[in-house]
């Protein structure tokens, strides 16, 4: 098949989130299995140097917006099998963040605008055109508006449906050029909703794991579109994300100090250097959790600042947390570290390095979210053989089963309701088995068999790309 994908971020050209992690392996598995893939991009300021230099002027153009041409460049990039295509404009591109500026409407309707010239262009032809999150939710809308051509099959993935690109309606009349027939497809709650656009006019959704999938039809997950995607529940697929197995690698990885595979001793080697480094008192015994997160209400990051208290002077246990986000966690978390220095450490911001490190050398890692599309950080530790704790919600209960004892089966240590007891009581339990030896190393074995690369969660892409492909037209479901 020609499959053409459509994002906003993508390693190792830019990342903010998951997404950028997605782009970077997904495409390059389904070429492995045989299919042409193509990618397009905007052409953020962040792009590597190194990168850039090496872009291929395929094509210039101009793209209407509102009241005014712009100009367009497409560049290209070729790695390994795949094919990169990178819209240029700085006026709309060239900034920072990414996103969350006044003119984000703007300037996503002219990257949606300039790849579907860009596709026509090129002759690209594709068999399926792979949308991906709020930012693409425009394309299946035009593809779908164009009646009577022969037009690609359009998947839309979400990847987080709390955000979805909502904007006021002057935009559909200033901004878009479509009829305003199409405009039911679009309004939701007297605004324009680009998600909504994606989920209703692609012909196959997708998101991030089975759970999820089954969970944002839910009104406590759908964040208002529920019903959208329960009348559309026969095309919804959930398909856990991989992890490149070749990025995260223990034994491989030269940003930790000791590598090592199924090498416990080696293991604890990196919680000693790391207690050094961070000024953690040097106990090789004492159980290390850790936190790698954005600091946000969803991690479930309430439920530790709740319990840590409790934790701290009842058992001995230490705690690393990396990550920003909300300033009323940041200063908790710097208020714990000092309150408890010695067994609390935290670093403020993200470091690629610090964070493999912390992954390397804690015994626990803890995810108590509130709710978790899919999840890379317990796929991370598992891979990197540390023990998760995690919330049944989403990918999080697809990916990680609860160790019992009795059966000796499990990959780590769940709990279903978001409650601080519960919570606690599950990060005590994980203690309790830290101190079982047999159990412990029974534990440890469960994860070294776990293995979520992108090699299955690409052949489940290439059976809903065929799939849809034998698919006949469909009609338009109303609001």
């Amino acid at each position: 098949m020609n499959v053409v994908m459509v994002a906003t971020e993508c390693t190792p050209f830019f990342k903010t989130g998951g997404l950028a992690d997605v782009l970077g392996s997904l495409p390059q598995a389904i070429a492995k299995l045989g299919h042409k893939v193509t990618v397009f991009l905007p052409k953020f300021h962040a792009m590597p140097s190194s990168v850039y230099e090496q872009l291929q002027r395929m094509d210039t153009f101009s793209v209407s917006v509102t009241w005014r041409n712009q100009h367009c460049a497409v560049l290209s990039y070729q790695q390994n099998d795949v094919t990169y295509y990178f819209i240029e404009n700085d006026y709309y591109f060239d900034r920072q963040p990414f996103y969350g500026q006044a003119d984000d409407a703007e300037r996503f309707i002219f990257f949606t605008h300039a790849v579907l010239e860009a596709i026509e262009r090129l002759d690209l032809t594709p068999d399926v055109l792979h949308c991906h999150d709020w930012q693409t939710g425009l394309i299946p809308a035009y593809i779908r508006a164009r009646s009577g051509e022969i037009v690609p099959k359009t998947i839309y993935t979400i990847h987080n449906l709390r955000y979805q690109g909502v904007f006021p309606h002057s935009v559909f009349d200033e901004l878009l050029h479509l009829e305003k027939e199409h405009q039911i497809g679009l309004d939701h709650n007297n605004a324009i909703n680009f998600m909504k656009a994606g989920i209703v006019h692609a012909d196959s959704i997708t998101t991030v794991s089975p759970t999820y999938a089954r969970e944002i039809q839910e009104r406590a997950f759908g964040e208002g579109l529920n019903s959208l995607l329960w009348m559309r529940r026969h095309e919804v697929t959930g398909i856990i994300n991989g992890l490149d197995d070749h990025m995260y690698n223990p034994a491989t990885d030269l940003q930790l100090p000791v590598t090592y595979h199924h090498q416990p001793e080696r293991k604890r080697e990196n919680k000693k250097l790391l207690q050094e480094r961070l000024g953690l008192d040097v106990h090789e015994h004492t159980p290390l959790l850790s936190i790698v997160s954005r600091l946000v209400e969803e991690k479930g990051l309430s439920l530790v600042i709740d319990t840590i208290g409790d934790l701290l002077q009842a058992e001995d246990v230490q705690l690393v947390v990396l990550g920003s986000g909300d300033k009323h966690f940041e200063d908790t978390f710097a208020s714990l570290a000092h309150e408890y220095a010695g067994r609390v450490a935290f670093y403020k911001g993200f470091s690629e390095e610090l964070a493999s490190f912390i992954y390397a050398a804690s015994d626990f890692f803890l995810m108590p979210s509130r709710f978790e599309p899919c999840g890379l950080s317990q796929l991370i530790a598992l891979r990197y053989e540390t023990v998760p704790i995690v919330r049944e919600t989403g990918g999080l209960k697809d990916t990680i089963s609860s160790f019992n004892e009795f059966t000796e089966e499990g990959n780590g240590l769940s709990f279903t309701n978001y409650n601080k007891d519960d919570f606690l009581y599950t990060v005590r339990r994980g203690l309790w088995l830290y101190r079982q030896e047999d159990l412990w190393n029974q534990l440890q074995s469960n994860i070294y068999q776990c293995h979520y690369n992108w090699d299955t969660s690409a052949k489940a892409y290439e059976q809903v790309y065929q799939n849809v492909r034998t698919k006949g037209a469909w009609d338009q479901p109303n609001e």
